[in-house]
């Protein structure tokens, strides 16, 4: 499995300067790339792969004598984004979605750098990078595995460093209970053993505090030292509710991986839901985040992370009789076996019902 191991790194001054020289340097380097594939194609109708702008860098390099200061694999890989950024496009126009053609960087949308394979190595408090120097790190758990990238990253005025790293399946005693979820917004999610997890609301809980550092914002001159110094302190802001809901989707997705075997969830389109009346609730709450970590713990514990169909799990009796209602009926009562109880809790049985049935037949045909 290829995991990501971020700590926090403490530069000095000086590497500071280093570290946002390299961004500058980085951003500048991407954008050059883009303006030369769009040129070369509107005007001579050519297309350049990575290969064709990676042969010039020296030729760069002789050009703007600054990018020596660069580890040459840093460089590669602003190269390899550009690279990939492209082929995404293509992608998109193939399958006919929403295409989104490649824009320019500027310094605010540029936080990160990688170094591919070489040019840094952990020894012990220090790492130490190629071109920069020994940077202090925080490291607060142990790394496992086999460190393949290390990528700088620049939040909030803040920086990290983020090994990816490919590491073996870590499975967990087999557990044979199953469990069907029903993410919702008045509780977090309600498990079909009438288990019910509270919405914790860190984005409303923020809000205050988050209208605060945006007028703040607002009152600033543009262009101005004390406007950037309030957009920090507003980042770091949006950068703490961010923190605050991924360590709550954690910590929960891994009671759920390590208590149960079989864990069943819908399958939903968190994207359509976020765009009307209750984008805020929804996006707040985070369930497509949420199943993302669901999904590569249970892969690493050896558990089974099932997607059903979600039509009708809440308009449906356990009983298999329709039993319509809209959203603010919060109790299920059904006419025809008389069943009357949480509507959430039976939404999470009839889930998992959906789920034990697809394993059943897939375990059938295989």
């Amino acid at each position: 499995m290829r995991l990501t191991y971020r700590y926090r790194v403490y530069p000095t001054k000086p590497q500071m300067a280093v570290l946002e020289s390299t961004l500058s340097s980085c951003q500048e380097l991407y954008n050059a790339a883009l303006q030369e594939r769009r040129d070369a194609w509107s005007i001579n109708r050519e297309s350049i792969n990575f290969a064709g702008q990676s042969a010039q860098l020296v030729e760069i390099k002789q050009v703007r004598p600054e990018l020596n200061g660069i580890h040459s694999q840093v460089l590669q890989d602003t190269l390899h984004r550009v690279d990939k950024t492209f082929k995404s496009f293509f992608g998109r126009v193939k399958r006919k979605a929403k295409a989104g053609f490649p824009r320019f960087r500027s310094r605010s949308r540029y936080d990160s750098f990688t170094y591919p394979q070489l040019g840094f190595s952990l020894q012990g408090s220090r790492l130490s990078l190629s071109k920069i120097g020994k940077v202090k790190i925080k490291l607060h758990r142990e790394i496992e595995g086999q460190i393949k990238t290390l990528t700088i990253k620049r939040e909030a005025g803040r920086w990290y460093a983020c090994f990816s790293v490919e590491a073996e399946a870590q499975p967990l005693p087999v557990r044979t209970e199953s469990i069907g979820i029903d993410v919702g917004l008045l509780s977090f999610a309600t498990l079909s053993d009438g288990t019910e997890i509270d919405n914790p609301r860190w984005y409303r809980e923020a809000q205050t505090i988050l209208r605060k550092a945006q007028r703040k914002v607002a009152r600033r001159k543009k262009g101005s030292h004390r406007r950037r110094k309030a957009v920090q302190l507003l980042q770091r802001a949006h950068a703490h509710v961010r923190n605050q809901r991924a360590d709550f989707h954690h910590k929960i997705s891994h009671w759920l991986v390590n208590n149960y075997g079989l864990i069943v969830v819908e399958d939903l389109n968190v994207k359509g839901l976020a765009s009307g009346m209750l984008a805020k609730s929804v996006t707040d709450a985070g369930w497509s985040a949420f199943i993302a970590k669901l999904l590569y713990k249970a892969e690493n514990a050896g558990r089974e992370l099932v997607k059903v169909d979600p039509r009708g799990t809440s308009q449906t009796c356990l009983c298999g009789a329709s039993t319509p209602k809209t959203l603010s009926q919060r109790w299920h009562q059904c006419s025809e076996c008389g069943l009357s109880a949480n509507r959430d809790h039976v939404s999470a049985q009839v889930i998992l019902g959906r789920g034990l049935r697809l394993q059943n037949a897939t375990c059938s045909t295989s």
